[in-house]
């Protein structure tokens, strides 16, 4: 399968690789290629530069947003939620149209530093996930991943020996089910993926960040995740 990733973050280069390694054809995308490979600046985390990442994965070519989205016949949105219609946009509604398009990414208000809270008119009545439904109403937004740390989402095995939950919400119920057949493919326990309903469900996981980052803060550790029980 073709994957287009939008965003070179890191969460956007762990499941790129991950992908990659399972053999799926992937590129990643960037606004500015060569601004993003002439970069020797770490991230706002402290993460080496693209530049290494690249050199490391050469055979994940680094193309632009709209040559990503034109690419894949998935594409991933693994930007930050505050610049994801921009970027989507950048992308191109064209290369977008007719394709599932999976969001991880989370409505995030750094302006006031940590912890952050969601971005106002995207949470509550509102989400990301919606707000990229609405501005790109021909592609098939599918929300997951976004309640867990991105060594996670690749490795379910690392918490509870992969005994924990990953929710799925979107419009498409065919667009669902290929995502979580490529979720099971990434090592997901199919009982442990719940579908949680239409894309407006993606306000109730992305309500859940403040409270992540929260237990993230409290445990010193982002390998952890939630798990429902009955």
């Amino acid at each position: 399968m073709k994957i287009g990733i939008i965003g070179t973050g890191t969460v956007g280069q762990t499941l790129a690789e991950k992908l990659n390694k399972m053999g799926h054809s992937v590129v990643i995308g960037t606004r500015n290629v060569e601004e993003k490979l002439s970069s020797e600046n770490p991230d706002q985390y402290g993460n080496p530069p693209f530049s290494q990442w690249q050199q490391a994965n050469s055979n994940i070519p680094l193309v632009n947003f709209g040559e990503a989205a034109e690419y894949g016949d998935i594409i991933i949105n693994a930007t930050k939620g505050s610049a994801s219609i921009y970027a989507l946009h950048e992308a191109g509604e064209n290369n977008l149209r007719n394709k599932i398009l999976i969001d991880v990414a989370n409505p995030l208000d750094m302006s006031k530093g940590m912890p952050p809270s969601l971005i106002p008119e995207l949470s509550n009545t509102h989400s990301l996930g919606e707000e990229i439904q609405q501005k790109f109403p021909d592609s098939k937004v599918v929300k997951t991943f976004n309640t867990m740390w991105a060594g996670i989402m690749v490795n379910p095995q690392t918490v509870n020996n992969g005994d924990h939950t990953n929710f799925i919400c979107g419009n498409d119920a065919s667009a669902k089910q290929e995502v979580k057949n490529l979720l099971i493919e990434m090592g997901w326990k199919a009982d442990c993926i719940i579908d949680i309903g239409d894309i407006s469900s993606a306000r109730g996981t992305e309500s859940f960040l403040p409270v992540w980052l929260r237990i993230m803060n409290a445990k010193q550790s982002a390998a952890f995740n939630l798990k429902i029980v009955e």
